[in-house]
């Protein structure tokens, strides 16, 4: 399969932009927000000031209700962007930390990327902000389809950051956020004749979230913001960071707004799809938790630890860090206001954006599905709703997290540490407040063993070596 894919890649290369057409090829923007709860925008939080994503996930664009990731953290959820695979399949299965200078995406894997594939068919690519899938010289952003890259290839402050532009480290001052995206304006000014397709990879809101501007900061001076009801959490604490992440956020909502208006003064709005998802979710006191799907605990008095996991962390894929808020605006294609309902996943970016290009490529399985039809409010019969997760961390923590989430039910399997196993009823519990794992009703004991069943499956499908485990442990009945 590997081999196919390669050659395919070639072919694009040598066929240059034979065949493409700019006239209907319509210009990228793609905004990608960094540890952004689904809960935290206007249109679900009464203190979210977010009126630019608002506009963008409701009046003017699409919005996906059930869009999820399939790794709730950095590195292996931006594999699953820009390749349509997971982080398995490329050996990054978390965060990806300077230490660990063999680790990172690699053009000899012979595994393409949207971007790679949208600049060999006459595209110009940016990626400003954000890139988080190694440091070795082949990981490069250039080495993977963007013509240009203006960012860091880890994390920046909030303000007066490193940045490289050119191939060259300068410290620049000012808000992170405002920087990279006036190098967004400044890419669409210089390529607006052409189709182009650049990504502003948000730092925010990943911690940490201050400093943002006067005016980002205004909307929660002295607010008392609404958090999540779980009990024993330290309340003070979550409501403080509550009021700075919630800030983080219209910072980045001010910057897509600086975007929105640049396509409309250039009259590009209406041949420029502007897309805005996130790489992964964020609890902030849902679950007693704090952050992604390597959450830290928040709760008054955490419990004990054990051997792979302290107390005071809480390895995790609930919904809350697998959800992630995300919309689509196409004026004249899109129809404002629509809600996708059905499942998707960061995966089918990968053929999704390929088809919005108009970009001819043979589409394995594994690359995700095309979901353009249901955003021009087409069906799609046979859409799966299903969506299979895994996330095996260790900095600090060590789980082999796998699970099958469908619309009714949920099962989350820790093949290292087996006691953690989780099993929801989604449909009468969506906040996966009751653990059904050793729940003796017959529904629900046959709807688990499908879903583990399911797992195992998958498992196989991609090779994943966790796999020992249910070999050598007999996990396969509960």
């Amino acid at each position: 399969m590997r081999k196919e894919r390669v050659v395919v890649s070639g072919l694009l290369l040598l066929l240059g932009t034979a065949g493409y057409s700019n006239s209907d090829r319509p210009n990228i923007v793609f905004v990608y927000s960094d540890d952004h709860g689904p809960w935290a925008i206007g249109l679900e939080h009464p203190n979210a000031h977010t009126p630019n994503i608002d506009r963008l996930l409701g009046n003017d664009g699409a919005r996906l209700t059930n869009a999820f990731v399939t790794t709730p953290v950095c590195s292996p959820s931006r594999v699953g962007l820009l390749t349509g695979r997971y982080g398995t399949e490329v050996g990054i299965q978390d965060w990806i930390s300077p230490d660990e200078e063999d680790v990172g995406l690699n053009p000899a894997m012979g595994i393409p990327t949207w971007p790679k594939l949208l600049s060999e068919s006459g595209y110009i690519t940016g990626l400003m902000g954000k890139w988080h899938l190694g440091y070795p010289d082949h990981s490069h952003p250039t080495k993977h389809g963007f013509d240009e890259f203006v960012g860091f290839l880890g994390h920046a402050p909030p303000a007066d950051p490193t940045i490289e532009k050119n191939g060259e480290l300068t410290q620049v001052e000012g808000l992170t956020m405002d920087i990279l995206t006036s190098h967004v304006l400044d890419f669409i000014d210089r390529h607006e004749h052409k189709p182009f397709a650049v990504m502003l990879s948000s730092r925010s809101p990943h911690r940490s979230w201050l400093p943002v501007a006067d005016e980002d900061w205004a909307p929660y001076e002295g607010v008392d913001p609404e958090i999540p009801d779980y009990p024993g959490i330290d309340e003070q604490l979550v409501r403080r960071m509550t009021r700075e992440y919630l800030a983080s956020i219209t910072n980045l909502d001010r910057n897509l707004g600086r975007i929105l208006d640049r396509l409309e003064e250039r009259n590009l709005s209406e041949k420029t799809v502007v897309i805005f998802t996130a790489n992964e979710g964020n609890a902030l006191g849902h679950h007693g938790a704090w952050g992604k799907g390597n959450a830290v605990s928040v709760l008054m008095d955490p419990p004990p630890g054990t051997k792979n996991i302290p107390g005071n962390r809480r390895p995790n894929l609930m919904d809350v860090v697998l959800r992630v808020p995300t919309g689509v605006l196409w004026p004249g294609v899109i129809e404002g206001g629509s809600i996708v309902e059905q499942t998707i996943s960061n995966l089918d970016w990968f053929p999704t954006l390929l088809a919005i290009a108009n970009v001819e490529f043979d589409v394995p399985e594994q690359y995700g599905r095309n979901f353009l039809p249901l955003l021009k409010g087409e069906s799609i019969v046979d859409w799966d709703n299903s969506l299979y997760v895994e996330y095996s961390p260790h900095h600090g923590i060590r789980a082999d997290m796998r699970a099958i989430r469908t619309p009714r039910w949920k099962l989350v399997r820790d093949f290292l540490n087996p006691w953690r196993d989780e099993f929801y009823d989604l449909k009468n519990d969506p906040e996966e407040r009751e653990n059904l794992i050793f729940d003796n009703r017959f529904e629900v004991q046959v709807a688990r063993q499908s879903l583990h069943e399911q797992i195992i499956e998958k498992m196989h499908h991609l090779g994943d070596s966790v796999l020992k485990y249910v070999e050598d442990v007999n996990l396969m009945i509960f």
